[in-house]
């Protein structure tokens, strides 16, 4: 399954320091998910984010949430699809494709992406932009939801397809931004 810029949405789930900091590679995996945004945005992929009890938790981080410039979805639910106003975003953007990044893999992520299958739509994993506090508990994670019919990409392959093709503005601008990220 290839994904199309056309029919994608992004979904940033909780990438909140609390949360983030106790996690593995957490410098190297919030760099991808702002990779993962920025490129999206210069495609016009729409791009939500939530975040897990705000009021404890704090909100997502600083840099990725200016990159994402919009209001984060507050939610107590560990799956977004229990925020009404997620389902109402992704309704809207007429996406059936979703390309999930954040954490933790093996809860929030995970349920998210479960729901969304059951509710008809193709998830894809951005391997290298989730995370969580045990390498084990991503394993089973990611088995689970390979098993469950979800895609597992990496951020620049999500990219790639995207975009389709080389020799265009698009290309040349999107060149840049690879460039300016490490690779994992």
């Amino acid at each position: 399954m290839k994904l199309r810029a056309d029919e994608s949405f992004v979904a940033v789930i909780d990438v909140q320091p609390k949360f983030m900091q106790g996690c593995l590679d957490y410098e190297k995996t919030l760099n991808r998910v702002k990779f993962l945004v920025e490129c999206a945005n210069h495609l016009h992929v729409p791009v939500h984010h939530t975040v897990q009890y705000p009021e404890r938790m704090g909100g997502t981080e600083e840099s990725l949430a200016a990159l994402i410039g919009k209001p984060a979805l507050a939610k107590m639910a560990f799956s977004a699809c229990g925020n009404e106003d997620f389902l109402v975003e992704l309704r809207d953007s007429g996406a059936n494709q979703i390309v999930l990044a954040g954490c933790e893999t093996h809860i929030c992520v995970c349920q998210t992406a479960l729901d969304l299958l059951a509710i008809g739509y193709e998830v894809f994993l951005a391997m290298d932009a989730v995370t969580s506090r045990s390498a084990e508990a991503t394993k089973f994670a990611v088995k689970r939801l390979r098993d469950a019919g979800a895609w597992v990409c990496h951020t620049e392959s999500a990219v790639y397809e995207w975009m389709g093709e080389a020799g265009t503005d698009e290309f040349r601008d999107i060149l840049q931004i690879v460039k300016s990220y490490p690779v994992s």
